[in-house]
């Protein structure tokens, strides 16, 4: 069968942008699996969602992508300012609550850049780095079902990683109409009680927090440029 020499120039610059993108998200769910693998639980909740987080990144394929609707991968931080005194939260809408910043990886597998992205998406900020390049904390989350956008989006797990951030609180936040109604800085002694979820409350921000607080003696400020 003859195909025309453009027909060809395209399928080889197709295979060679597939091939390119098949070995970045091998790359990276490798890279990613490595770093669950290696990373030290700070208690019982991590260690159990640690083991069931490793078994789902060897048996799904699409667990990178909303269209697994039981279960896929998200990416959430903990953000601080440069001097470590407070802590950066939005009020979602589908929650009804003040919570952390972060969101779906949809298809890409570097969740440190999905969590950067997110955070200055849903806060207007756009001075964002990370404290700590690897894993601050994971978890395995519930969503109930829930309308958005028109659609029932059935219940589901959010396989969660959280990072580190630093945010410059300098600049003014701005809430993200269609996820958030405000974005606002609160005192890290006060900002888990800033939540009306009982269970985030007490089994994830608190942790969030004891480790932040556990390191900020530790840690240095810096300008959220650097």
């Amino acid at each position: 069968m003859f195909f025309p020499r453009n027909y060809c120039l395209i399928f080889e610059l197709h295979s060679s942008v597939f091939s390119h993108l098949f070995h970045y998200n091998y790359h990276m769910r490798t890279k990613l699996t490595e770093e669950i693998r290696q990373y030290k639980p700070y208690n019982e909740q991590e260690a159990k969602d640690q083991s069931l987080l490793l078994d789902l990144l060897g048996q799904v394929p699409d667990l990178f992508y909303r269209t697994n609707l039981s279960n896929h991968m998200t990416a959430s931080a903990w953000v601080v300012n440069p001097s470590f005194t407070h802590i950066l939260m939005a009020y979602h809408r589908i929650y009804d609550s003040w919570a952390w910043l972060g969101g779906h990886a949809d298809g890409e597998e570097d969740l440190l850049k999905v969590a950067i992205r997110e955070v200055q998406e849903e806060s207007g900020i756009h001075q964002v780095v990370p404290v700590l390049t690897d894993l601050f904390s994971l978890e395995i989350l519930t969503v109930d079902g829930h309308e958005k956008n028109g659609s029932y989006v059935p219940s589901h797990l959010h396989l969660n990683i959280t990072y580190l951030l630093m945010a410059d609180d300098k600049e003014t936040p701005h809430s993200k109409p269609d996820e958030n109604k405000a974005v606002a800085w609160f005192p890290i002694e006060t900002v888990i009680e800033q939540s009306s979820e009982p269970w985030f409350r007490e089994r994830i921000y608190s942790k969030l927090n004891k480790k932040l607080l556990s390191m900020r003696p530790m840690l240095k400020p810096l300008k959220a440029s650097q």
